[in-house]
């Protein structure tokens, strides 16, 4: 009885080995021009890796620009606070390090610290008047009509546009003491005394009227910024107020403030920056003056750089304020924050 040779299942005949070791299972991805898997992998790796780098090239002129205009003049001034750096080292160089001289030395002059009070009271009275009248001005223009609101947010995004220069100019020549509008009205109405009244003479004058040109081109941001927040404000809270009797006092104390707190916060810490290091408005007017009644730590420091040719003091006192305005900040974000985790 004869055996037939079993028959070789297809594809496994002699020889057939090589071809079945390259074989791939169906569906397997291949490279184009048949290469393996991995070369498909290393291909596509090089587009994805560029594509997360676009995004970094696009903004590093930015991010080179912010720090060689703001990081950089920081740094130098830090430097040269703790040296000693006057008008013969910023001609021949040679600035030699002094450590925490100026700093002591500053610290230990008793105007240093009336500028540091005055310039707390100059912020607070600024801050509280800003915050106030700005959510006085956007209360009103929720309840305006829509012609009327209109027109009173167009003036004050009019007025926020007004170059600072520009709206100091002009306070200055409202308050002239032979042309000025405000002695014409004022003796207009009676006030013969005030004819040809000088009011940047006296100290007290000069800083109100500066506080009510820094709050007038501050409301704006306010009032803008809070009429946004208020819009946000379901109107059914505040129908659900009235019907249990609250009054407008009530229902902002209870239902707007609460809610829109995180944006109160936001809005005073940018103004107590800006109030703080308050320098153009001031130095056009008055220069820090008369006898000093408007000069606050910006001010202080550039007159003792500049007038003084101090550098070296000017800067020390340009870090300390930068040193104080953070910590006051510092300590009003953890109120804040504090306040806002007991709520929750």
């Amino acid at each position: 009885m004869s055996v037939s040779p079993p028959v070789p299942a297809p594809g496994l005949g002699p020889g057939a080995d090589a071809p079945l070791a390259g074989r791939r299972p169906p569906g397997a991805r291949t490279a184009p021009g048949g290469g393996p898997p991995g070369a498909l992998r290393r291909r596509r790796w090089r587009p994805r890796r560029s594509a997360a780098l676009w995004p970094y090239l696009l903004i590093a002129p930015a991010v080179v620009g912010t720090l060689f205009l703001l990081a950089y003049p920081v740094l130098r001034s830090v430097i040269i606070s703790f040296q000693h750096f006057r008008t013969g080292e910023l001609i021949r160089g040679g600035a030699v390090f002094v450590g925490l001289e100026n700093y002591r030395e500053a610290l230990g002059s008793p105007e240093f610290w009336a500028v540091v009070r005055r310039t707390f009271a100059w912020t607070a009275v600024n801050v509280v008047l800003i915050m106030v009248i700005g959510t006085l001005t956007a209360l009103m223009a929720v309840r305006l009509g829509r012609r009327m609101r209109l027109a009173v947010l167009s003036a004050l995004v009019l007025t926020w546009a007004t170059p600072v220069l520009a709206a100091t100019t002009i306070f200055q020549w409202l308050f002239q003491s032979r042309l000025g509008v405000v002695n014409w009205l004022l003796v207009a109405a009676g006030l013969d005394s005030f004819r040809d009244h000088t009011w940047f003479a006296d100290g007290t004058s000069t800083f109100a009227i500066l506080v009510m040109l820094v709050v007038w081109q501050s409301v704006p941001f306010a009032a803008l910024t809070l009429y946004a927040g208020l819009t946000t404000i379901p109107g059914e809270l505040r129908e659900a107020a009235r019907i249990d009797g609250a009054g407008g006092a009530q229902t902002f104390r209870h239902v707007v403030f609460p809610i829109l707190r995180p944006l109160f916060g936001l809005i005073t810490s940018l103004e107590v920056i800006w109030v703080f290091k308050c320098f153009a408005q001031i130095w056009a007017v008055s220069k820090g003056g008369p006898d000093g009644a408007t000069t606050t730590l910006p001010i202080y420091a550039f007159q003792v750089a500049q007038s003084l040719h101090k550098y070296d003091l000017g800067s020390a006192i340009s870090t300390l304020t930068v040193l104080i305005l953070v910590a006051a900040l510092i300590t009003h974000l953890r109120r804040i924050l504090r306040h806002e985790a007991e709520v929750r």
